[in-house]
């Protein structure tokens, strides 16, 4: 797919404004898979995801953005509350899902895309459309990265990874 000036242009508006948002600036104290945080990684998947999005010629980018941001807008450390550790793989989605339409007001078609973002761990939820199928692939892509580089790596690079993010298009 191949955007004008004017499509790119509303999509990284619509990407600058979740970046600066208060409420998903929250993330930023959420951990995430060995010393990322849920704000770098969702915002990293969100990049990846509208990349591999252009490969095809009718997916719904502004559905991609949205669901890549919010996909794990859960908003709590299940390292810390045991009750949470065993099932946060499968609950997380529906729990981002809950947030996102408290405080984005989103539709079905992105809720749907955020609760199947697991699958297959969460078998019933399946990624049942070409932006869910997009985001899936983006997330494990990213989080397989993230898990594989050391902590201290991470540390090192941080200042990269946000200025990285700092722009959809780049």
């Amino acid at each position: 797919m191949k955007l004008n000036e004017e499509q790119k242009r509303e999509l990284e508006e619509l990407y600058l404004s979740f970046l600066n948002n208060e409420k998903i600036q929250r993330m930023k104290d959420i951990p995430m898979h060995r010393g990322s945080n849920c704000y770098l990684h969702s915002f990293k998947v969100a990049k990846l995801a509208i990349r591999n999005g252009l490969r095809y010629k009718s997916v719904d980018l502004k559905k991609i953005l949205i669901a890549s941001i919010l996909h794990d807008y859960y908003l709590y450390d299940w390292r810390k509350d045991r009750s949470l550790r065993k099932k946060h793989g499968s609950r997380h989605p529906h729990i981002a899902s809950d947030n996102a339409i408290k405080d984005f007001n989103i539709d079905k078609s992105i809720q749907k895309i955020i609760k199947s973002h697991m699958w297959p761990i969460n078998f019933l939820d399946f990624p049942d459309s070409k932006e869910a199928r997009i985001l899936g692939v983006a997330d494990k892509t990213i989080t397989i990265k993230e898990a594989s580089s050391s902590k201290a790596f991470k540390k090192k690079k941080e200042a990269y990874y946000y200025n990285y993010i700092s722009k959809l298009f780049k």
